[in-house]
């Protein structure tokens, strides 16, 4: 770990010294290339540099300790500091770790979203569109910005589907664990005898693709017009401005409706097929190298039952955490939080014990 981090030390101080090199103002792409990595090394070194510090006391202070010379004040005083300042080395090793991880490339990308109403009739697409306005709630609190690329109405007015676009800084790092199947236990509004059900939705937390990660050939694209239609199927747009393509290759069929012009139901259903063959292709590649995303949450897999929501006891469960929140009301109206925050430190403590795993079996295989 020291290895690396001295090599990322260096890179840092290069970087530092090219933002001060006048031969470098007359290239405005370099500054900003350059100033970007060098502000995403700074909080790594920050603690780095904390972390010598604090190695160099422990040092000075066991260095004291030993020394039979030393004044016995001076060295009781240095033994209550010892124990306090090893801790700290400890809790910095961990955060210097957790540091290092490889940084998922996506962690700065838009999403797609995209939730489905799954078993349960109509009171799932009731608890898709409940999903959906968590998930646009707390949008709202970080500040991001959601729009709606298309969705399909059932017809007590749920979401049979809806999907997405969430805009902002750092978004896919912060709703990547929330893929997978959603299960709700409640008495349905429809149901008369007042028994609880279970119904559920699917998740699906896409990182938006560029033109560059997916280039899209016009050759494989089937575009067709189409009248709009709203719950129940009638038709209530004779102006064709509903698009539906297809990826010829992939058979992937993607249809957008929500806009009163072609163009823009083109342009936004080509960005959720982007975002759909971008998933595609990662999917297979981690299948190839055996990855599989187990080294994230869980495996990632959408058929894969995540959290559980239960009205009747005011609870939702995260199966991935082992651990229950009994503010449901809250949880539904945006507060996602603290789930957000365990989910993400718990996915960076399974790369830690993956990164472990790997290390020992180098070392077996060296030995």
């Amino acid at each position: 770990m020291v290895r690396e981090l001295q090599a990322f030390e260096e890179r840092y101080r290069q970087l530092t010294r090219a933002l001060s090199d006048p031969a470098l103002a007359a290239n405005p792409q370099k500054i900003k290339e350059a100033a970007k990595e060098r502000a995403e090394l700074e909080p790594l070194i920050r603690r780095y540099d904390e972390y010598k510090r604090v190695h160099k006391q422990i040092e000075d202070s066991r260095h004291l300790l030993a020394d039979p010379a030393a004044e016995p004040e001076l060295r009781e005083l240095a033994a209550i500091e010892l124990d306090g300042l090893v801790a700290r080395e400890k809790s910095l090793q961990d955060e210097l770790r957790r540091l290092l991880l490889p940084k998922d490339p996506h962690d700065e990308k838009d999403v797609i979203l995209e939730i489905r109403a799954g078993a349960g009739g109509d009171e799932a697409s009731l608890f898709a569109q409940d999903l959906f306005r968590m998930y646009t709630r707390y949008a709202e609190q970080r500040g991001w910005k959601v729009e709606v690329l298309g969705s399909s109405s059932s017809p007590i007015g749920g979401f049979k589907e809806v999907v997405a676009s969430i805009r902002g800084p750092r978004i896919y790092a912060f709703l990547k664990y929330e893929s997978g199947v959603h299960r709700v236990q409640r008495v349905p509004r429809t149901e008369a005898s007042g028994r609880i059900h279970t119904s559920t939705a699917t998740v699906a937390v896409l990182p938006e693709a560029d033109e560059i990660d997916v280039k899209l050939d016009p050759k494989d694209l089937k575009i067709e017009a189409f009248g709009s239609s709203g719950p129940g199927g009638q038709n209530v747009n004779r102006n064709y401005t509903a698009i539906r393509v297809t990826h010829r290759p992939s058979g992937l069929v993607v249809s957008c409706q929500d806009e009163k012009s072609q163009h823009r139901n083109k342009e936004k259903a080509l960005r959720v097929l982007r975002a759909r063959l971008l998933d595609i292709a990662e999917r297979e590649q981690h299948q190839q190298i055996a990855a599989n995303r187990r080294s994230q949450v869980g495996t990632g897999e959408r058929s894969e039952k995540i959290r559980t929501y239960n009205f009747p006891q005011s609870r939702v469960t995260d199966h991935r955490l082992n651990a229950s929140f009994h503010n449901l009301e809250a949880i539904l109206d945006g507060e996602l939080e603290p789930i957000v925050a365990g989910l993400v430190l718990h996915g960076q403590a399974a790369a830690l014990a993956g990164q472990g795993q790997a290390a020992a079996s180098e070392r077996d295989l060296g030995s």
